[in-house]
């Protein structure tokens, strides 16, 4: 299908957001904003969130991407993913402005854009749907948690360990001293970090706001995607939501953080372009 890239300009608190909207010649009625996990620009890793904008489009989906204040060619004071609220609010007023046949979204996220995406549900609850993938739900005790259980566990079962080991190539002191960080980190009490709860919580109670269509996508061989399992493990509300009928959930069990081979990318944009047209038929027809 054909496609028009077109550079954007948006205003969001007296800085400028550079970012392209990718518009197919017949759009669907559904769009997607694609929050850029930080700190990258709007093409991504590997040229990520490019390929995904296109491949949406060659399915009739249009999308914006963007850089947030600080990143790639916006301007502004560099911040991070808790603070992107705004950024998030003025890249969808400038997308309902320049795709006018554009009525809905749905919010696209990667690791800590993803719980940018699902913390902005309390800000703007019009929003008809989220694809969260990888969500970052960090925390040190829960990071070393995930590092122990799936991380050093698995590699005491590969062979190229061992292959090291026997061939004094493996830095056992260095080894065993991040080993032992990790395993004193799992016994610490959280650190209290002023009035803010820890992100866990705080994404448990956007979730309690927000009983929208999700659709989740998770890397088998990466530490995030772990420990976000590990989180969800711990509360009725996060199993609850997944168990729901809401929630839609792709596993590429070969796949690492930013589905960096080309094929795993491929099938993170059809998964994300199926159900976002699967949900376009249901909000429009």
């Amino acid at each position: 299908m054909h496609y028009a890239e077109i550079p954007l300009t948006l205003e969001c608190q007296g800085d400028a957001l550079v970012g392209i909207l990718t518009q197919p010649a017949h759009s669907s009625e559904l769009g997607v904003l694609i929050i850029v996990g930080g700190p990258q620009c709007r093409t991504g890793s590997h040229r990520q969130f490019t390929l995904l904008a296109r491949g949406l489009a060659r399915h009739g989906i249009p999308s914006l991407r963007f850089d947030y204040r600080g990143m790639g060619d916006s301007t502004g004071a560099l911040r991070n993913f808790e603070e992107i609220q705004e950024d998030i609010t003025s890249a969808l007023q400038g997308f309902l402005t320049h795709a006018p046949t554009t009525r809905r979204f749905v919010l696209w996220g990667l690791c800590d854009a993803a719980s940018a995406a699902l913390l902005h549900t309390r800000i703007n609850p019009e929003i008809a749907g989220l694809i969260l993938c990888n969500p970052w739900t960090r925390t040190d005790q829960g990071f070393a948690k995930a590092q122990i259980k799936h991380y050093y566990r698995n590699r005491l079962t590969n062979p190229q360990l061992w292959k090291k080991i026997f061939s004094g190539q493996f830095k056992l002191t260095q080894s065993l001293r991040e080993l032992g960080t990790a395993l004193l980190k799992t016994a610490r009490s959280p650190t209290p970090r002023g009035p803010l709860l820890p992100l866990p919580e705080r994404m448990q109670r956007a979730l309690a706001d927000y009983a929208g269509p999700t659709l989740l996508i998770l890397s088998g061989q990466d530490l995030t995607a772990r420990e976000f399992e590990d989180t969800v493990k711990t509360s009725d509300l996060w199993k609850s939501w997944l168990s729901s009928p809401a929630v839609t959930r792709h596993d590429l069990p070969e796949a690492d953080h930013t589905f960096s081979q080309r094929h795993w990318n491929d099938q993170v944009i059809q998964h994300s372009a199926e159900w976002v047209n699967s949900l376009a038929q249901k909000e429009f027809s």
